[in-house]
C-alpha cells in the first residue's frame, strides 16, 4: 500500500514536471510579433548585418558571436544581459516574451 502511494505521487510529480516544461516552450507566432523591436538592428531574412548581427538561421550555427555555443540558455543570456551596444532586455520583456522569442528564432 505504501509503495502505490509512493508510486502515485512520483507519478503526479511527473506529470506536473512534464506540464511545467510544454508551458515554457513558447509561442513562434508571438515571438515574431515580440522580435519586431529587435528587427530594427537584426535580420532574419539575410544573411546581412544591420546595427547588430543577422540572426537568420541561428540555431543552426555552432557560435554565437561571443564564441559561445548556440543554444537557448546562451541566447537567453544574451537577450537578458546585452552587450556591444545591444541594451539588456532582462527587465524590458516577460520570461514568456523571451520564450516566445526563443520559438521564433528558431524557426527562421
Amino acid at each position: 500500500m505504501r509503495n502505490r502511494s509512493i508510486f502515485a505521487a512520483a507519478a503526479a510529480l511527473l506529470v506536473a514536471g512534464l506540464t511545467w516544461a510544454a508551458a515554457g516552450k513558447g509561442d513562434a507566432a508571438k515571438g515574431k510579433e515580440v522580435f519586431e523591436q529587435c528587427a530594427v538592428c537584426h535580420n532574419v531574412d539575410s544573411p546581412d548585418r544591420k546595427v547588430g548581427p543577422s540572426l537568420k538561421g541561428l540555431f543552426k550555427h555552432d557560435k554565437l558571436h561571443n564564441g559561445k555555443p548556440v543554444n537557448e540558455a546562451n541566447v537567453r543570456a544574451v537577450i537578458n544581459n546585452g552587450g556591444n551596444g545591444m541594451p539588456a532586455y532582462q527587465d524590458m520583456l516577460s520570461e514568456q516574451d523571451k520564450d516566445n522569442v526563443l520559438a521564433y528564432l528558431k524557426t527562421i
